[in-house]
């Protein structure tokens, strides 16, 4: 399957007022459409929607979409995917969401709903408000106790390339030639470990910080500059608890013929090279970690 790029991630919310307000007022998304409910949310990219937020009583990911090129390939994905006896939830179809497309949605191996899609309505000159804003959603971290199966399906069953790995740690995918659009995190259960925002350059970034200070949101998590991926972070926590990530600088791939993935050192010097942010604080780190997600069986959907 040559999945294209990282499309938006739907995530449930138990505080969807405030978490939205946040990622509008503070965070600087802009509406996208909302209806009775769900909030959908875009960036400055041309995508129409970057994040969608979804009523429920807890935490956990909604789905995760990515993009193919065009119907046939969502139609080629729909029987390679139940060739191989993977849970079709959505037969291929025109998507009944804002932005519209034609996709199709599955499940993974630990009850995440995919979804592969191809046009989407786009917004041609993005949607720049003057200020600064996230450009785009630039990955989504997410936890696993399966973290050798889990990376394998995503490999060899979806197409992803591991860009680097952090021992056995940590696994950075990607789909085209930015350093990572998923990482892998082994933990004790599925969750999602954190939403990463890609920022112009590190001017962005600081800018991005400086305003989230003014409304009195102080950093839990850096500015400082990743081992893989040689990006550039600030980690927030929002009103739903989940973690938010403004990035920069992500490195990209030159030659997929000759890259060879790095193994990195679990060590404080990877998560930091710069030594500027330090390890992530114990309240982070419990926000990275999750809730518990039982996947897409047990959505706990609020509807009223």
């Amino acid at each position: 399957m040559e999945i294209q790029d990282i499309r938006h991630v739907g995530l449930l919310s138990p505080a969807i007022a405030a978490h939205a307000d946040f990622h509008l007022k503070v965070l600087g998304l802009q509406s996208a459409g909302e209806d009775r409910h769900t909030r959908y949310l875009s960036s400055a990219s041309a995508e129409h929607h970057v994040l969608s937020l979804h009523p429920a009583e807890r935490r956990g990911l909604h789905h995760l979409a990515f993009s193919l090129d065009g119907r046939e390939a969502v139609d080629a994905a729909a029987t390679e995917l139940e060739r191989r006896g993977m849970t079709l939830l959505a037969q291929p179809d025109d998507l009944d969401e804002p932005g519209g497309g034609y996709g199709l949605r599955f499940l993974d191996p630990e009850n995440r709903c995919i979804e592969l899609s191809a046009g989407v309505t786009e917004h041609p000159n993005g949607r720049s408000t003057g200020k600064v804003s996230p450009r785009r959603l630039c990955h989504v971290g997410l936890n696993t106790p399966r973290f050798g199966q889990i990376v394998a399906f995503y490999t060899d069953f979806l197409g992803f390339r591991v860009s680097d790995r952090i021992e056995n740690q940590m696994a950075f995918l990607r789909c085209g030639r930015r350093h990572h659009v998923i990482v892998f995190n082994r933990a004790d259960y599925p969750s999602v470990h954190h939403v990463a925002y890609a920022m112009t350059n590190v001017d962005d970034v600081m800018k991005g910080v400086s305003n989230l200070r003014a409304r009195g949101h102080e950093p839990d998590w850096g500015p400082g500059r990743h081992g893989p991926g040689n990006n550039i972070f600030c980690y927030y926590r929002d009103p739903a608890g989940y973690v938010v990530e403004f990035s920069s600088d992500l490195e990209y791939i030159e030659d997929e013929a000759t890259h060879k993935p790095e193994v990195w050192r679990r060590v404080p010097e990877t998560a930091d090279l710069w030594g500027t942010a330090g390890p992530p604080g114990p309240d982070v780190r419990r926000a990275m970690a999750g809730d518990p997600d039982p996947g897409w069986a047990v959505q706990d959907i609020t509807t009223d």
